[in-house]
């Protein structure tokens, strides 16, 4: 089969920092589904893993947390899904990646595609959907109140692929005020047409900004992107005893400021519970047939911002590079080999 990886970490720009490979096709056994991928979405980890992992001498690794596809064949212990069906779903991060024409996936993380969506716009979704509900509604739990504080989260990244499925669940499956942040007219517009209640700029003092809104100290904040040079901001904006959460890698996180105010700080990783095999690892997969149904209900929409072609390894160079530039809007999509 056709795949995308790569034998060596490299910056994207060397020639060879991904190349097209031939590979078996892997074959399903125990919960796998065996999905004949139609479409991929990129995401910063794809670029993070690229540049961090090393494959072994003479391996390579493929890339990719994001597909829609059709199941071809099901491992003996699948009770979910059958050949034919279409789906879409994120994988997981110590399995093969997605970039290939065939893909093993465990079916607890997998949903039903949208019926009204393309491939090419349902791959966009899982990743980022599933880092966004874990997010809001798991661990920073926007539908508890905080007393004394607005009803109100700020989602810093609000135009990213994260950010903007975020603004759309907060909108749909909660009655918070949603804050988002975006620095250019475009990012600005696509979050506003997204949903946000009010765009203010990242690149600007953020507890100024929230102030000037009138609606009072926010109780959550959702930090997707450069939390260390947001979290003094973040602190000082935020109500006593709010909720802060992040996703991104910075380099050092000092909580002691936090103490003060009693926030209490949460992670998420998507990945943490095919990782570890949670005993509520299914919640993905039910988690992303409400996503599918709040598509077709017509309650939220694709991310999908740009289309890079097919899956080769040329176009996915480019897609790499445009999310290590920090200017990418919404997701971007492969679609076919």
């Amino acid at each position: 089969m056709r795949a995308v990886g790569y034998r060596q970490s490299q910056p994207i720009a060397a020639e060879t920092s991904l190349i097209d490979l031939d590979l078996p096709v892997p074959k399903a056994a125990g919960r796998d589904l065996l999905v004949e991928v139609q479409a991929v979405s990129i995401n910063p980890v794809d670029t993070k893993i690229r540049i961090r992992s090393q494959p072994a001498e003479g391996q390579a690794n493929v890339l990719g947390w994001d597909a829609a596809g059709i199941v071809r064949a099901v491992g003996p212990e699948v009770t979910g899904f059958k050949p034919g069906d279409a789906v879409f779903y994120a994988g997981a991060i110590d399995r093969p990646g997605s970039n290939a024409e065939f893909h093993l996936v465990d079916e607890r993380i997998v949903g039903p595609k949208p019926k009204s969506l393309g491939f090419a716009e349902a791959a966009a979704l899982p990743l980022t959907a599933i880092t966004a509900w874990e997010m809001l509604f798991d661990r920073l739990d926007i539908r508890k109140p905080v007393p004394g504080a607005a009803h109100a989260v700020l989602i810093i990244g609000g135009a990213g692929g994260v950010g903007s499925i975020a603004i759309q669940l907060a909108r749909q499956l909660s009655d918070v005020t949603v804050i988002a942040t975006a620095s250019r007219p475009e990012t600005r517009a696509w979050a506003q047409e997204l949903g946000a209640h009010h765009v203010i700029d990242h690149t600007k003092p953020l507890p100024a900004q929230i102030a000037a809104l009138g609606i009072g100290a926010p109780a959550f904040v959702f930090s997707t992107t450069h939390t260390d040079t947001h979290l003094e901001g973040i602190v000082e904006l935020m109500a006593p005893q709010g909720r802060f959460g992040l996703i991104d890698d910075p380099k050092t996180l000092d909580a002691n400021p936090l103490k003060r105010k009693s926030l209490s700080l949460h992670w998420e990783l998507m990945f943490t519970r095919s990782l570890f095999q949670t005993a509520d690892m299914g919640e993905q997969g039910k988690l992303l047939a409400e996503v599918s149904r709040l598509v077709d209900e017509g309650k939220i929409r694709t991310t999908l911002a740009e289309h890079f072609g097919t899956i080769n390894a040329t176009n996915l160079k480019g897609a790499h590079a445009l999310i290590e530039s920090n200017r990418a809007k919404g997701k971007i999509v492969l679609e076919g080999f």
